[in-house]
């Protein structure tokens, strides 16, 4: 290994959050003001370890008699070689030491899009979520047009979008470095306005084609909705993790779709979000055939012989319990 040298302190992901360079053997690691290498680390000795030479063009380092030791993949050991990918942990930090001539990775791929960044999707973002806060309040109003009601709900939609961006946008800074509130913001816009075409176009399908299961279980689709917002999130702040971070979505996706599940059936005692289709249109929108009177009465009946049925063997164990007393 050639010199310098670079003492490098790991977060728990891997992620570098130190590095110094060292002119030369050996290096001296400790909190003590008279080492090298400075760990400011109260879990360390005042002079915890040194890197010096293998004799074999290598580095070795070599605990000083410290209480808390030199810790190598789990186990506490007195010398580890450092090879340039060997990472130890002094206390509570984690170190390695590369030589000059350490090979790195390739380059990555920029797969960030530079041009969609700042005011561009920021008032992109905003406007979706403005237009679909109106165009949410203007399909339930029923009363007449109040342009003060309108201003409010867009004025909160907006709010809340601004404050959902923000807390995304602090992440982006911690973990990656830069912000990139306007993307944040986009993507909630995005979110919300494809909540609102899901919700518009599932009822309308409902409606026309008789598909009652669209509305049934609409609530899921807004959750798988809101996992995807997370999704694409989390790829702005950390691009190079997708898989994980798809992982991540289908988790809370299946986690949410399972509580919708479990509160319908201790609410109502079904699975479903409601027991009939609740969103009618006018009848041009009607594709599916209608039911014939036949076909009710039909249905009707063959729901009186089950519940006669259950009244039945009700009944009937109501007059084995007084016969046995």
């Amino acid at each position: 290994m050639m010199p310098p040298y670079y003492l490098e302190i790991l977060a728990e992901n891997g992620e570098v959050q130190q590095r110094q360079r060292m002119a030369a053997l050996p290096i001296r690691i400790g909190r003590g003001y008279d080492n090298d290498f400075i760990l400011d680390d109260a879990h360390t000795a005042a002079r915890h370890a040194v890197i010096e030479d293998d004799g074999a063009g290598g580095l070795l380092l070599r605990d000083l008699g410290s209480q808390n030791g030199v810790i190598h993949r789990g186990q506490r050991q007195v010398q580890v070689a450092m090879t340039g990918d060997s990472i130890v942990r002094l206390g509570h930090t984690r170190l390695r030491v590369r030589a000059s001539d350490h090979p790195v990775a390739p380059e990555l791929g920029d797969t960030t899009m530079h041009n969609w960044e700042g005011l561009r999707p920021a008032m992109a973002g905003l406007a979706m979520i403005g237009a679909s806060a109106a165009f949410s309040n203007w399909l339930g109003d029923a009363e007449a047009f109040d342009p003060i009601t309108y201003l409010m709900i867009i004025a909160y939609a907006l709010a809340g979008g601004l404050v959902w961006a923000s807390v995304w946008a602090v992440a982006n800074r911690l973990f990656g470095h830069v912000a990139r509130f306007g993307r944040h913001l986009f993507i909630i816009g995005c979110g919300l306005l494809a909540m609102e075409v899901w919700e518009l176009a599932s009822n309308m399908a409902a409606y026309a084609f008789s598909l009652e299961a669209l509305t049934r279980y609409g609530r899921h689709m807004f959750i798988v909705i809101v996992c995807a917002m997370i999704y694409y999130h989390l790829c702005t702040i950390k691009p190079q993790h997708p898989r994980r971070f798809a992982l991540v979505a289908v988790v809370l996706a299946i986690i949410g779709s399972t509580l919708i599940l479990l509160s319908n059936l201790q609410i109502s005692g079904r699975l479903a979000d409601e027991p009939y289709m609740s969103a009618i249109y006018p009848p041009a929108l009607r594709l599916s055939p209608n039911h014939t009177m036949d076909a009710f009465f039909r249905d009707a009946a063959s729901l009186q012989r089950a519940v006669d049925a259950e009244r039945g063997k009700s009944a009937k164990g109501d007059d084995e319990d007084d016969s046995d007393e």
